[in-house]
């Protein structure tokens, strides 16, 4: 009984998810189109995130610690244990591009979504990483902030403990001066597990934005990326205590 529950609510939320992007695709293909108004469709994936949630009943508990001024260009780094984590992730304020797997590229209609307003890499292809983290510096630049998984994926075996971070966002935030805000996705992996089942269970989430890491220019990048992850880490062990 239990799992046919959590069946349909999968079915519930799957279905939700569509029709709620299908509503705002149109307006979405307006701000690709419009010169200058790509932000505003990412403006507008805030506030689908936030509507989502809420019609598939799904509570999310936010703990900010980061003091985000407006207008400022952060490097937001989360954990990465669940599909529900991307969509999640539409909660972090400004105007922010994710950077994640090329394959997104080729689901239909999320795919153009995603290749013209955030940025897609191919993480196999050297050349594809290295114009990924151009596209994000050239962003950063411009005002915008990023979200990175700098897990690379989702690949632990063994949830919340995370596996090592990749460097490429540490050397960006060194060679940008731009802070870090460490992001905690606590119970994701619990809501939806990366087992194939595919299978939602309800229960409140949380979202933990840490105070910001900001980089000194003589940092070294091993150093920055190993505060990243204690950070996170501990937080995750922190809430795996309390369940």
């Amino acid at each position: 009984m239990r799992n046919l529950i959590r069946r349909l609510y999968t079915i519930y939320a799957g279905v939700l998810f569509v029709l709620s992007f299908l509503f705002v695709f149109p307006i979405l293909l307006i701000c690709i189109w419009i010169p200058g108004w790509k932000k505003f469709g990412r403006k507008l994936q805030r506030y689908w995130a936030k509507v989502y949630f809420s019609i598939i009943l799904l509570s999310v508990k936010i703990e900010k610690r980061a003091i985000i001024e407006k207008g400022k260009s952060y490097i937001f780094l989360a954990n990465h244990f669940s599909y529900l984590d991307i969509p999640m992730m539409g909660f972090v304020p400004g105007d922010v591009l994710f950077v994640g797997k090329a394959s997104i590229r080729k689901a239909p209609l999320f795919g153009y979504y995603f290749k013209n307003l955030h940025i897609a890499v191919d993480r196999d292809r050297l050349r594809s990483r290295a114009e990924t983290m151009k596209r994000a510096g050239e962003s950063l630049d411009a005002g915008s902030s990023v979200i990175i998984f700098p897990e690379g994926g989702i690949f632990t075996s063994h949830p919340p403990q995370m596996v090592p971070f990749k460097n490429g966002a540490f050397r960006l935030s060194i060679e940008k001066q731009i802070p870090i805000i460490p992001v905690t996705l606590s119970y994701n992996h619990l809501i939806l597990p990366d087992d194939g089942k595919m299978l939602l269970r309800r229960r409140p989430a949380k979202m933990i934005l840490h105070e910001a890491l900001i980089p000194s220019p003589t940092e070294i990048e091993d150093t920055l990326k190993e505060k990243c992850f204690g950070i996170i880490q501990k937080q995750l062990n922190l809430d795996s205590e309390h369940l």
